[in-house]
Parts: structure tokens; C-alpha cells; sequence
């Protein structure tokens, strides 16, 4: 046999060799990829829940202190005790380290929309509790900024994780369902 015909083969061998090398290499990056990717986007998908439930539980609670001070018909009053505001305190403090999480965690545009969600949250509280600031403004407009604000955090979470569709289409209530508007007090 003469040279060449003794060298091709193993060109042909080693050529096979590298070729199947990289694609093993690729492949094994692409699933160690895949597999980072499931097991951040789980992480993340719980630490935005988490933050998002407590956000809804402080507004709700702040709700009901509005209703208390006559800023809002509807919740049940809770009036601000001690020990209610104690309770606050601790809802708060497990926002905050809820926002931190989430922070590390997500892209930018989410970690932007949840500073804006914390300031609409923050703007209900002093409005309940009737801290002056600068500008007035009234519950309806101020809880109406927070429900834009949560509705855009959650849009920006489901982009983040790669869920498709808007978060909610606008659903109008049944006439019969519509809460009776109350006429002002005659006096």
C-alpha cells in the first residue's frame, strides 16, 4: 500500500474524531444551558409570586385603613392600633427582603417596574395613614396608579420568563353585579 493510501484513512479517523467531539461539546452545553435556564426561571417565577402576594397583602391591609378614615367604601375598616401597625411593619420588612430577592434575580426592565410598584404601594400607605406630601391626591386616583403599576410588573415578569399574551384583557362587571353608589351624607 502505498503512503497515501495509509494516511488517508487516518486523516479520515481523526477528522471524524474532532468532528464528533465538538458536537458533543455543543450539545452538552446547550443542556447544561437548558437546565440552568429551568432552574433560574423557577426561582424567579417563585420569588416574583412571593413579592407580588405580599405587595397585594399591604395594600389590602392599607385598603382597609383608608376605609377607616372614610377615604374608600367597601373593604372592612381596620383601624390603626398598635398592634396593627406592628403587623404592618412586619408585612413591610417581608416585602422588602421579598424586593431584594427579586432584584437579584430579575432583568431590568421587571427589577424597574417593581421600584414603580413600590412607590404606588408606599403612596397608599401614606394616603391611608394620612401622611401630608407635596401633591394631594385622591385614593381612587392613587389606587388606580398602583393597579397600573402591579399590572405592569406583571407584564414585564411573564416577558422575563418568556410567557406570551398579555397579563388580563379588560373584563366589564355584569350591570346587576355593579356595586350601588351610595349618595353623599345630607348634612
Amino acid at each position: 500500500m502505498s503512503l497515501l493510501g495509509q494516511i488517508l484513512p487516518l486523516v479520515g479517523v481523526a477528522l471524524g474524531a474532532v468532528a464528533s467531539f465538538l458536537v458533543s461539546s455543543l450539545n452538552e452545553r446547550a443542556r447544561w444551558r437548558r437546565e440552568q435556564s429551568v432552574r433560574w426561571d423557577g426561582r424567579r417565577l417563585d420569588a416574583y409570586s412571593e413579592y407580588l402576594h405580599a405587595v397585594k397583602e399591604l395594600a389590602g391591609r392599607y385598603q382597609g385603613i383608608a376605609a377607616a378614615r372614610g377615604l374608600v367604601t367597601g373593604p372592612v375598616p381596620l383601624e390603626p392600633s398598635g398592634e396593627v401597625l406592628a403587623e404592618l411593619g412586619a408585612a413591610e420588612a417581608r416585602r422588602s427582603a421579598l424586593a431584594e430577592t427579586c432584584e437579584l434575580l430579575g432583568d431590568t426592565d421587571t427589577n424597574t417596574a417593581s421600584k414603580t410598584l413600590n412607590h404606588c404601594l408606599w403612596r397608599l400607605e401614606h394616603l391611608a395613614r394620612g401622611v401630608a406630601t407635596e401633591v394631594e391626591q385622591s385614593w381612587e386616583q392613587a389606587y388606580g396608579e398602583f393597579r397600573d403599576a402591579q399590572r405592569r410588573y406583571a407584564e414585564c415578569v411573564r416577558a422575563g420568563l418568556g410567557v406570551a399574551g398579555p397579563v388580563s384583557r379588560d373584563v366589564a362587571w355584569p350591570p346587576g353585579w355593579r356595586p350601588a353608589r351610595r349618595p353623599p351624607d345630607a348634612g
